[in-house]
């Protein structure tokens, strides 16, 4: 299959590489060409411009930072008018429905181009190994023509139909959402109750055990407690971008959104605090100012084997 791929950053280059292994022809297009040097030696086409990479594509796939970058690679770099008809753009981005029901109407349906948007959750080790989440919006037939490129990039069991166009972006909004919010809670509890006196590891153990366990105080927050690693692969930018796009969804439909706004400030605080690149878990640090403390778990193995027991 003859796919255009534009961008190539910490999860898009290894897309278009699985891409290039299963033997598409792939045209690459990044803002900085330096991006592409392992793709073209293995064997992908490199474009000059967002329109020349999508002139022949019966796929174009997009996985850019932001609506805005969407907007202007689709609009201002020529994309969408140089896609031939009845060719498919996947918007692989964290974006939202308004962006790219803007593209739609301006260029995309008068061209008879169809779209799905597939935006995805696994961070850069998920895409990595191929073994992403893919959320898709979009209709079924769509979809099911689709499905061989997504299961090359992603885990077969997660590549999920969600619903009508616009879904996809939804569903990944909201699942970023909550997992910030899950952050900013467990942090804060971890703070108050150790700077109450109770033993890290028995509290978190506590929880574990309790009605209020979760997946991130059970796997997530271990790459703290056990390596102090914030998780540099996913920036703070980008977190507040999705912070802001999940806040404003809520106000376009019509939903209060009090905790997301709160756990928006609590991120854009820890931006100004750490910095535009600091890892996306960053939040946890203001946490570990107050308790006084990192948190840090004195015995990494026993960590590992009580999340492998956790009833959660």
């Amino acid at each position: 299959m003859r796919i255009g791929f534009i961008g190539l950053g910490n999860m898009g280059s290894h897309m278009a590489r699985h891409l290039i292994h299963a033997g598409h022809l792939v045209t690459v297009y990044d803002s900085r060409p330096e991006a592409a040097v392992e793709h073209l030696a293995l064997g992908a086409r490199w474009a000059e411009t967002p329109a020349a990479c999508a002139t022949d594509a019966e796929l174009l796939i997009t996985m850019l930072p932001n609506p805005r970058v969407v907007e202007a690679v689709l609009l201002h770099g020529g994309a969408a008018e140089a896609l031939p008809e009845g060719a498919l753009w996947i918007d692989m981005s964290t974006s939202t429905p308004a962006a790219a029901e803007r593209i739609a109407t301006e260029v995309l349906d008068r061209r008879g181009v169809r779209r799905l948007d597939a935006p995805v959750s696994g961070m850069a080790h998920g895409a990595e190994a191929g073994r992403l989440q893919i959320f898709v919006g979009g209709t079924a037939d769509d979809f099911r023509m689709c499905l061989p490129v997504f299961e090359t990039l992603g885990d077969p069991d997660k590549v999920l139909h969600v619903g009508p166009l616009g879904a996809g972006y939804t569903v990944k909004l909201m699942i970023n959402l909550l997992w910030f919010t899950h952050l900013v809670a467990t942090s804060e509890v971890l703070a108050m109750g150790t700077k109450a006196g109770v033993d890290l590891g028995v509290l978190r153990s506590s929880l574990l055990a309790s009605p209020a366990a979760s997946h991130f105080l059970e796997h997530d927050v271990l790459s703290i407690l056990v390596d102090g690693d914030y998780d540099d692969s996913f920036a703070m930018a980008l977190a507040c971008k999705d912070l802001g796009l999940a806040v404003d969804l809520g106000r376009d439909v019509g939903v209060a959104t009090e905790l997301s706004a709160l756990v928006e400030q609590i991120y854009r605080r820890s931006r100004a605090h750490h910095g535009d690149l600091a890892g996306e878990m960053s939040p946890v640090r203001l946490y570990e100012a107050l308790a006084g403390r990192e948190f840090r778990l004195p015995n990494p193995t026993t960590a590992h084997d009580d999340a492998a027991l956790s009833p959660v």
